[in-house]
């Protein structure tokens, strides 16, 4: 499975997923300013899930019409330390999300 970090996570949690879940960042794809619309459709092309932080983009955006699941951490921080605990609970997600799913992981 392959999952895309939105801009707004730190990228040192790509080293907390599973090993078998492909991670790359929106950085890593060179498509860092890419405004929600066309950065998911540019996603879906080729990943799976789309990790964001973003809790407006499911009212943004028609999300069950992708080919793609999301999955939105809930949290004070992006900071690496708020985040990292959540991991497990997204590793869980990851392993049974389908496409059009949007999961809501909270801190």
């Amino acid at each position: 499975m392959r999952v895309l970090l939105d801009e707004n996570i730190d990228r040192l949690l790509k080293q907390l997923f599973a090993p078998e879940f492909e991670v790359l960042t929106v950085q890593d794809r060179g498509w860092q300013g890419k405004g929600n619309g066309e950065l998911l459709r540019a996603a879906e092309q080729e990943f799976n899930v789309f990790v964001t932080m973003d809790a407006n983009l499911e009212y943004q955006q028609n999300l069950g019409a992708l080919k793609l699941a999301v999955i939105v951490l809930r949290a004070k921080s992006n900071a690496y330390s708020v985040i990292a605990p959540l991991m497990p609970l997204v590793n869980e997600a990851l392993r049974s999300i389908k496409p059009g799913d949007v999961v809501h992981v909270p801190a």
